[in-house]
């Protein structure tokens, strides 16, 4: 058993209050295997995989942070919808419903949804098995999901779940070394102590008390570490020597204080070359044609904010024990500049200065106080947080998630991939979020709303292909 990070227990008591599963999709082409085949399949490969033979298994009383536990593979976590087929469009439809489900991670963590026989569906002139992985946040973050999913699917079987290089927003432009990450021989938990038999023959309850006096000083004296840090990072940041904070955006018709009303998913599916301008990322061309493709749909519907931002998840590089290792990247979208090459530049020069802020060392100083908070006072903070008022300033008026998922050597089964879309969730402040997900030689723009701010998304859809073209035209 292994004690979870104190950031993992955050997104699972998050997850009792709202949806915040990881979903990702990857189209396969048909198989004459039959269904029960591929479910033996997962099985056997869920079999060999460390990220997917756990399960969560909470502290009474929350008096410590709950743990890892070994689960073996169930039926439930293999479910197979619409045995008969269905089209492209009606995938879409029940997608949308299964985004607004979440696991039971102290039942299973994670599982698997399969639609065979799907029709019309994009890159494939035959009919396609559409394989979607959910697993909850605690979990795993975007880019351990894909590494899980890179394991469940790659062609060599391998005791270890693969890792992609993390970094900055991914670069879908060139591929990244990928390596195996096995999973540590002697487990620690939160606090870096190790799980040996005391946890294992002694109450939880117990430890959780008897660590609370060194965890609360532990707490404190970090604490002030992390006031010293915050102070210091100031002083930097009007010297000149770390960039300036970002200043945060308005809420616009896009981040309305209600809940969400349900779930559209739309999927726009490219060939990576049509998406190539030299100098530039992948992730920097899809923002850019976003930042396109939200003020035209906002004009139309009458609105033109001053400005508009978008969060953006970035891998962090250093190792963590945390499996949620990342940091969100406030980034401007300067929808002000009409030219879109100039934009283009801006944008890349903002997420270099916002990922530089980022990194600098003295941000880990407030990292490592979260890291000690004994769990009874961390998961009261989770249960006050104020999740239903949209706050005066954002960090973003969307998320745009990119991951580049590797290359094009996944198979189902003998079944080759053909394309992957991932779906980042939505909130009470965001109902409407972009995933960038690149496999092979293919990068899927997908579309994950909520129908009080966007009710028509297929138009939403052509203005996002709209934009990309006059993007990568604005460069050639």
């Amino acid at each position: 058993m292994t004690t979870m990070a104190a950031r993992d227990a955050t997104m699972f008591w998050l997850s009792r209050r709202t949806t915040n599963d990881v979903f990702l999709l990857y189209s396969f082409a048909e198989t004459d295997t039959a269904t029960d085949e591929l479910r033996a399949f997962v099985a056997a490969r869920a079999a060999r995989i460390p990220d997917l033979r756990i399960r969560l298994q909470e502290i009474p009383g929350d008096l410590g942070y709950p743990r890892w536990v070994p689960a073996e593979f169930t039926s439930q976590q293999f479910v197979h919808h619409r045995p008969d087929g269905l089209s492209w469009h009606a995938l879409l439809a029940d997608l949308g419903e299964l985004l607004g489900t979440g696991v039971v991670a102290t039942e299973y963590p994670w599982r698997i949804h399969v639609f065979r026989a799907v029709r019309a569906a994009p890159r494939s002139a035959e009919p396609v098995v559409v394989v979607v992985l959910q697993l909850s946040h605690a979990l795993a973050d975007g880019t351990r999901a894909a590494a899980i999913a890179r394991a469940l699917f790659g062609m060599a079987v391998d005791d270890a779940v693969v890792h992609s290089t993390p970094g900055a927003p991914v670069d879908n432009s060139a591929y990244h070394p990928v390596g195996p990450a096995r999973t540590p021989t002697h487990p620690v938990d939160s606090c870096g102590q190790p799980c040996g038999w005391i946890s294992r023959r002694v109450d939880p309850r117990v430890l959780g008390v008897l660590r609370f006096p060194a965890q609360l000083a532990t707490t404190v004296w970090r604490g002030r570490a992390a006031y010293l840090a915050q102070r210091e990072l100031a002083d930097r940041t009007a010297a000149g020597e770390v960039p300036a904070a970002a200043t945060g955006f308005a809420p616009c018709a896009l981040n309305p204080a209600a809940a969400v009303v349900d779930h559209t998913v739309r999927m726009l599916v490219v060939d990576v070359d049509d998406l190539r301008i030299p100098g530039k990322t992948v992730t920097v061309v899809a923002l850019t044609a976003i930042s396109r493709a939200l003020t035209d749909y906002l004009a139309q519907r009458g609105e033109r904010p001053e400005r508009l931002g978008t969060a953006v998840p970035m891998a962090l590089p250093a190792p963590s024990a945390a499996r949620n290792n990342y940091r969100g990247l406030s980034i401007d979208l300067h929808i002000n500049e009409p030219d879109l090459r100039i934009r283009a530049n801006l944008i890349a020069d903002e997420l270099a200065v916002r990922r530089e802020r980022a990194l600098h060392p003295l941000f880990s100083a407030q990292d490592r106080v979260g890291e000690v908070v004994p769990a009874v006072l961390a998961v009261r903070d989770v249960d006050r947080a104020d999740l239903d008022n949209v706050p005066a300033t954002l960090d973003g008026n969307t998320v745009v998630s990119s991951v580049y998922r590797g290359p094009g050597d996944l198979a189902f089964a003998g079944a080759p991939v053909l394309f992957t879309g991932g779906f980042p969730a939505l909130g009470s402040v965001m109902h409407l979020t972009h995933g960038v997900h690149g496999i092979g030689e293919t990068v899927t723009l997908s579309v994950h709303s909520d129908s009080r701010v966007v009710p028509d998304p297929d138009r939403y859809l052509q203005l996002l292909a709209e934009s990309l073209d006059a993007v990568v035209a604005a460069h050639r």
